[in-house]
């Protein structure tokens, strides 16, 4: 069985850029009991609506229900499980164990997969989610290749999920309780402010009874703030430890972010599927670093302990800088809808799952809708023809 390419989806627009580029699945949140509350999400008729979509292109769609549950959240949640199963949601992501529970007594058809959450360490563990009817552990973030073989050796016949990309939390399995301390706002019911990402002062007290500074350089030093997961260069090694789906983080990122990662992975992952081996030179490791992220790390995975702190800054924009989405294409032109300014003469460079990947456009002949020529495009969302004899289509971005 192939691995699946499992990608985040925080609005139907994101879900579709998300199969579009190669996601064999997407997991999405509703509005409520999910833990990105800050997302758009999904309303009760547009999950319907993802759902349907999905399974009309022979996708996957799970749905997060990963909140530490309050006594009051239970009977809601019980009637969310029975509506996602009479949609057929592919499965439900939980964390809290009254909740496990919960699912598999009013919803049994329902699949439970186990939440990242839940800081699954080991085959006991594993063996007891399994034995409380968990189809698919999410295992914890803090794991090594090898422990996670061991654990597929001792439990075999229970599905493995692992995040490969994106950003990491510096909290353990991401349960932390800095933003509510800080702001009020918890991270473990969805409304994380993400105040590892803020530059910080360590003050240290003093004999004298005063606080005494402590600081990286003149701006402080960010010293919670975590680099992000990259494991492009060792599919190899995940697959072989029995890891049977890859996730990707990020369903607050951008629909140009989730092209991004996900055109990228799934090139990878299709190349291992070709010489069963990872990938050689850096060129897709390159592909990540043209969206906005912080430096990269294998954190866990290969038992280096790798240090994971991002001391420099919250993150960098990346190399490319997005420019347009294609919206459609005639006769040697596509229609663009503009994101970023750009002008006639620039060289733009194409972002596809298609052979026109990284090929790129010379901006020669640009026009509005109403066949007006533009010399600058600097209008938001302006909708554009221009003309090019590179092979594009609806989905494609541009990026300079």
């Amino acid at each position: 069985m192939k691995i699946e390419l499992l990608a985040p989806a925080g609005d139907m627009g994101k879900l579709k850029t998300a199969f579009y580029y190669g996601a064999d699945a997407v997991y999405i949140g509703g509005k409520e009991l999910s833990l990105r509350a800050l997302a758009g999400n999904f309303s009760n008729d547009e999950m319907a609506d993802a759902i349907a979509f999905a399974h009309k292109n022979g996708k996957k769609v799970y749905v997060t229900v990963n909140i530490f549950a309050r006594n009051y959240d239970l009977a809601p949640a019980g009637e969310y499980f029975k509506f996602l199963e009479t949609l057929g949601a592919d499965g439900v992501i939980v964390s809290d164990p009254g909740l496990v529970s919960l699912s598999s007594a009013v919803a049994p058809k329902l699949k439970i997969n186990l939440s990242t959450q839940a800081n699954t360490l080991n085959y006991g563990a594993v063996k007891f989610w399994k034995d409380q009817g968990v189809k698919r552990i999410i295992l914890a973030r803090e794991l090594s290749v090898k422990e996670i073989k061991e654990i597929h050796e001792k439990v075999p016949d229970i599905e493995l999920e692992c995040f490969v990309h994106g950003a990491m939390c510096i909290a353990y399995s991401g349960r932390c309780l800095l933003s509510d301390y800080k702001t009020g706002r918890s991270s473990n019911r969805g409304a994380c402010v993400q105040a590892c990402r803020w530059n910080y002062e360590i003050r240290e007290r003093g004999s004298d009874g005063a606080y005494l500074e402590m600081q990286e350089d003149d701006r402080g030093t960010y010293i919670l703030n975590s680099k992000d997961l990259c494991m492009i260069e060792h599919i190899k090694e995940l697959a072989d430890a029995g890891v049977c789906s890859f996730k990707i983080e990020g369903r607050m990122k951008t629909e140009y972010y989730l092209a991004t990662v996900i055109n990228a992975y799934r090139r990878a992952l299709d190349e291992f599927y070709k010489t069963g081996e990872n990938i050689e030179g850096t060129f897709l490791k390159e592909e990540l670093e043209k969206t906005a992220h912080r430096e990269f790390t294998t954190a866990y995975y290969l038992h280096e302990n790798d240090r994971t702190e991002n001391f420099d800054d919250s993150q960098s924009k990346g190399s490319r800088k997005f420019i347009a989405n294609v919206l459609g294409c005639g006769d040697g032109y596509a229609v663009i809808e503009m994101r970023n300014r750009f002008k006639v003469g620039d060289t733009l460079e194409v972002l596809s799952p298609t052979e026109s990947f990284n090929k790129t456009v010379k901006v020669e002949k640009l026009f509005d809708l109403d066949g007006n020529a533009v010399e600058d495009a600097k209008l938001v969302q302006q909708k554009l023809k221009l003309y090019t004899d590179v092979k594009l289509q609806p989905g494609d971005m541009l990026r300079a």
